[in-house]
């Protein structure tokens, strides 16, 4: 079940993706279905992990890196996993009433569940390189929810600011995860739970610390990275209320409490992750009590309960984490509960701007009181759960030892925690729902949908019972979240409403009366609606990127100024340089090796014949160089001669795939040909033709060499295990294809996820060049001698050649990645014969949804591998005993090369059909000299 649970959201993602018809309601049933179903995984599951076993599932991938498909399921990750879903429950049906009649509503739940989804595995997660991954998916999926409203610039930009940070201190995660598996010598959580002391030992601990800690402040917005989270607010509520209070920002304090057997416990860890938590503590509530929109405000709190939990991992003792994890769940309601309650209010208002709001108990009266009794919560007022966790924090903070500055100090920031919490609480209540107003609002004020309160309802229930009763409500679960993380080291500690008259107590009581002292003064010394505070970090930011453009700029400008010759230029010495080095470095002998032998037998005919044709091609192409279409057709007489040479070597594979690869090639040369002109341009200077000539000798030279060392090395290579395990344990015949979907088939479908992307980014810088088909240019300026209906007729020829291709590939020459060319070939054809337009009016081919189907059946083939608990895309084979024909063999790389097929031909087909129907500038057309006047009139007034 732990698979299958997370698997859940990302399975009601797809199903929401592929349902683009559906009424909002069954929007709203598919994206509720993921969370309920996995929260019933969850109930499941929870007597084992009450019991304090740790559930498990792990599928091996490439055991020798340290790589497996792990999940783990104790206490700590059943109380995430628990917020997660219950809280996103709770956010889809907020969200139902919430998001209006013309927003992408599918758009978003997709989002939310992918997200979701990664947030999940994060949690789960039982490999830290796993860990990592999910990590890095929640702020990819964050940047999309964060920037739902794409038309919104404040919305794009805090996307963007959020992405930057987030991932920013997911790379230095990686880097300290690296390090723990290099010290500890596995990746999987079991074992690095153990290591604690061997790793706090180690020198490198210092720098895995740090790493690690960058990951966590960064995700969790503690000082100095906390400027990201408030402009973060620009995304819809229900984001808002679901990343920003209960997932996201809790992923940071999560990997804090998960790795904390094994980073607490040292002065390093105490004093780093307790000042920094301190610092965010005050600076978010201070900054929040100036703050003029209800998410603003609810945002540097968050800041700030994030610091105070950070702070609490720092101290490091049992009662300080069981505190820790006890906000945690605190938090994640009163702020849930508060972000829904500012989105009724905008949502009803029109506006969240405290300076236009006010009296809205007459108006929104039970929004008005659930929203009072959050904000109580948040302000730890007593019989609410935020009381509960706010006294054990001060505890925690006099109990401090052997720390006497830090004791008093932490105190100190105890104190005025609880001081700015009452004043930014009080002015949320009371400049909101109290005093005059509202004023210039445009709508109508009234109670939204009963449905729509539900959810606030819910956690606002939720924050009464458990400081009424935590007892009998919060405490099982923090008991299994605490044995998660602490083990047989849970220290007894008592959660009754309680405790007498103490020192914690009197702190309470003290924050109070100065929390509305302090808001009452400052309301009589200043007028809070006019002061304005600006974020230093996220002008600073700003500053930063706005000089890396600057330097990227220049960079490019000197590099790549759109001269293609230079841009070839550096891209060869780049090569050339990147295979010298070795040698230079004394990395690799440059000595023959002593056991190779080189074949002394004399060059057949055939292989004169074919040096001669490649000898030719290459003068001719330099001698007809300035004529460019002459130039192309004997260039590509040097590929044909590559080809017959495969095929006299008995590379069949290669020699097809050759073959494809140099039609495709004139294709899109021919394609490009009509925006260039005829002729080259005038000779260059003999030092440039000098140097030129030099760089490419030297990079053609290193290029023969390593041909020649290739060729030379002994016989007993790998490929001979290769050729060995071929048949009898991936049940094909061609070796060539078996290696690209079976033996290394994630590196071809790392490959085929490249090319997709590729095309992607080709469709989208030049979507916007693109021309009506109607004014589509006819074909190439120079006609060629193919009549059109041959052109046609080639099309269902190819067709039934191409899957031919596909269904031999695994036994014969053929496979996914040569019959997709295959495809590609008579529409380029058509391309270049007919124009686009008309190919395009016959066939009609969506190819950006050929490619995304195409991935999708390649990593569905590699993921039912995993479920049958095997590593991702291993083959499966099976003899079909069908009547008269007899014993078909049959084997699951088909399907992985089904895939491969579909994205080769999308991608090539997007890539080509782009460049086919380019939207000519003047310029292009005035140096072209040779199109009709007619298509000169349809496109020259369409040009920017």
């Amino acid at each position: 079940m732990l698979p299958l649970l997370l698997a859940l959201p990302f399975i009601f993602a797809a199903l929401l993706a592929m349902a683009p018809g559906a009424d909002r309601r069954t929007l709203g049933w598919l994206a509720g279905a993921a969370p309920v179903g996995g929260l019933v995984l969850l109930a499941v599951l929870t007597p084992h992990v009450a019991g304090g076993e740790v559930v498990r599932w792990s599928v091996p991938w490439i055991p020798q890196l340290g790589l497996a498909m792990s999940l783990r399921l104790d206490g700590l990750a059943w109380m995430f996993a628990l917020m997660v879903l219950g809280i996103g429950a709770l956010v889809v049906m907020y969200a139902h009433y919430y998001l209006g009649p013309k927003e992408k509503a599918q758009r978003f739940y997709c989002y939310l569940l992918l997200f979701m989804g990664a947030m999940l595995g994060m949690v789960v997660a039982g490999n830290l390189l796993l860990l990592v991954v999910f990590w890095e998916l929640t702020s990819i999926s964050s940047f999309l929810l964060i920037g739902f409203w794409s038309h919104r610039e404040d919305a794009r930009d805090g996307a963007r600011m959020a992405l930057t940070i987030t991932a920013g201190g997911g790379l230095a995660l990686l880097g300290g995860v690296l390090m723990i598996g290099q010290i500890v010598g596995s990746y999987e959580l079991d074992a690095v739970l153990l290591a604690g002391d061997t790793i706090r030992a180690h020198a490198l601990y210092p720098w895995v610390l740090g790493l690690v800690l960058l990951g966590v402040f960064t995700k969790s917005a503690q000082f100095p990275f906390q400027f990201w989270l408030p402009h973060a607010m620009a995304a819809p509520t229900p984001v808002s209320a679901y990343l920003h209070s209960a997932t996201m920002v809790k992923a940071g304090v999560f990997l804090l409490a998960r790795l904390h057997p094994v980073l607490a416990g040292t002065d390093l860890f105490f004093y780093v992750v307790t000042i920094v938590g301190a610092l965010t503590l005050l600076m978010g509530a201070w900054y929040a009590i100036f703050q003029h929109d209800l998410k603003g405000l609810l945002a540097y709190s968050t800041i700030s309960h994030l610091g105070l939990i950070t702070l609490l991992f720092g101290l490091s003792t049992p009662l300080a984490v069981v505190a820790g994890l006890f906000h945690i769940l605190n938090h994640a309601t009163f702020k849930a509960s508060l972000f829904m309650a500012a989105g009724i209010i905008d949502h009803e208002a029109g506006t969240r701007d405290m300076r236009r709001l006010g009296n809205l108990r007459r108006y929104l009266p039970y929004t008005s009181a659930l929203a009072i009794i959050a904000t109580l919560a948040m302000a730890g007022i007593p019989l609410l759960n935020g009381f509960l966790s706010k006294e054990m924090f001060f505890a925690q903070a006099l109990e401090i030892e052997h720390h006497d500055a830090m004791r008093l100090g932490i105190s100190a920031a105890a104190f005025l925690f609880a001081m700015f919490g009452v004043a930014y609480s009080l002015r949320f209540v009371h400049d909101t729902f109290f005093g005059a107003g509202p004023r210039a609002v445009e709508r109508e004020i009234h109670e939204p949908p009963r449905f729509m309160r539900i959810p606030v309802a819910v956690l606002v229930v939720l924050c009464l019972a458990v400081g009424i009763l935590p007892a009998w409500t919060i405490a099982p679960a923090l008991a299994i979240a605490a044995y998660g993380v602490l083990g047989s080291d849970v220290p007894y500690y008592s959660l009754s409403i309680w405790h007498g008259f103490n020192l914690p107590l009197m702190m309470s009581l003290g924050g109070v009366v100065g929390g509305v002292a302090l808001y009452f003064g400052l309301r009589r010394l200043f007028d809070l609606h006019a002061i304005v505070r600006r974020s230093l970090g996220r002008h600073l930011f700003w500053l930063n990127v706005e000089a890396l453009f600057r330097m990227a700029r220049r960079f490019t400008h000197a590099i790549a100024n759109g001269s293609v010759q230079r841009s070839m230029l550096w891209l060869v010495l780049a090569a050339i340089a990147a295979g010298a080095a070795p040698f230079v470095v004394g990395a690799i002998d440059g000595n023959p090796d002593p056991v190779a032998t080189v074949s002394t037998q004399p060059l057949p005919l055939l292989g004169w014949v074919l040096w001669l044709i490649l000898v030719a091609c290459t003068l001719g192409t330099l001698a007809l160089y300035r004529r460019r279409l002459l130039a192309v057709i004997v260039m590509n007489g040097a590929g044909l001669a590559v080809s017959m040479g495969f095929i006299a070597l008995s590379a069949p594979d290669l020699a097809l795939t050759q073959l494809l690869v140099e039609m495709v090639t004139l294709s899109l040369i021919l394609l490009a040909l009509h925006y260039l002109p005829k002729d080259s341009p005038p000779e260059r200077s003999l030092p440039r033709r000098w140097r030129d000539g030099l760089v490419a000798v030297a990079a053609g030279g290193g290029v023969a060499m390593l041909a020649y060392a290739m060729m030379t090395r002994p016989a007993d290579t790998i490929a001979t295990e290769l050729l060995a395990r071929s048949l009898p344990e991936a049940w094909g015949s061609n070796v060539v294809n078996v290696i690209l979907v079976d033996f290394r088939g994630f590196d071809t479908f790392g490959e085929i996820t490249v090319f997709g992307i590729a095309a992607l980014v080709v469709h989208a810088l030049l979507r916007r060049a693109r021309m009506a088909p109607e004014k589509v240019m006819p074909g190439p300026p120079v006609k060629l001698p193919i009549p059109a209906d041959l052109a046609q007729i080639i099309f269902p020829l190819t067709l039934t050649v191409s899957i031919f291709l596909f269904l031999r590939g695994h036994n014969s020459p053929g496979g996914g990645f040569i019959a997709g060319l295959t495809l590609a070939v008579p529409l380029l054809v058509q391309y270049v014969i007919q124009g686009a337009a008309s190919v395009e009016s016959r066939f009609g081919f969506d190819y950006i949804r050929c490619i995304g189907i195409g991935l999708v059946i390649a990593t569905l083939t590699g993921m039912a591998a995993m479920v049958l608990g095997a590593p991702f895309l291993t083959s499966g084979h099976y003899y079909l005993d069908l009547p008269l024909l007899g014993k078909i063999p049959l084997s699951s790389a088909a399907a992985f090369d089904l895939g491969v097929y579909l994205v080769v031909f999308g991608g090539t087909m997007l890539i080509l059909s782009m460049m086919g129907t380019l939207r000519p500038s003047k310029r292009m057309i005035a140096r072209r000299g040779t199109i009709d006047p007619a298509t000169r009139s349809a496109v020259t007034g369409e040009v920017a």
